[in-house]
């Protein structure tokens, strides 16, 4: 059975720090981070994906719910980042994860928030092969490596 790779791409706006880094990337700054999620499987034989690995219109409403409405314009704070009591005072939209949060790290988490989602919208056809967040027009991060 032959497998197929489809991909989706969303963009958010986003602040963060990487408060252990020795150059400028530990103060506070922001990104238009593209984020494109790629799903693998077989094609759907019936039902509303058949002839579909997942439906493009599926995948964009999962990735909108579990990051986009939760990260797009919030600053994204490491749960251990000394300045937390700080960013909890002073940002509107602030997101805690549990990892510093560099692009490999977002990467990492939206991948494992989006996954399940994949597998339950295409009727467990289709699985996340790897998400790919591009924190500038130069730089990427995948996860996980395929």
């Amino acid at each position: 059975m032959s497998e197929f790779l489809i991909s989706r791409e969303i963009g958010i706006d986003a602040g963060h720090r990487v408060p252990t880094h020795g150059s400028k990337c530990a103060n506070t700054h922001g990104h238009r981070y593209k984020i494109v999620a790629t799903c693998s499987g077989p094609l759907a034989d019936d039902g509303e994906q058949a002839g579909m690995v997942l439906d493009f219109g599926f995948l964009k409403d999962e990735m909108m719910k579990v990051i986009d409405a939760v990260y797009d314009h919030a600053f994204i704070a490491w749960a251990s980042d000394p300045l937390l009591p700080h960013f909890r005072q002073c940002c509107g939209k602030l997101v805690i994860v549990p990892y510093i949060p560099t692009a490999e790290n977002l990467a990492r988490l939206w991948f494992d928030e989006l996954a399940p989602l994949v597998v339950e919208r295409s009727d467990r056809v289709a699985r996340l092969a790897c998400i790919d967040v591009w924190e500038t027009p130069n730089c990427i991060a995948r996860y996980p490596a395929v």
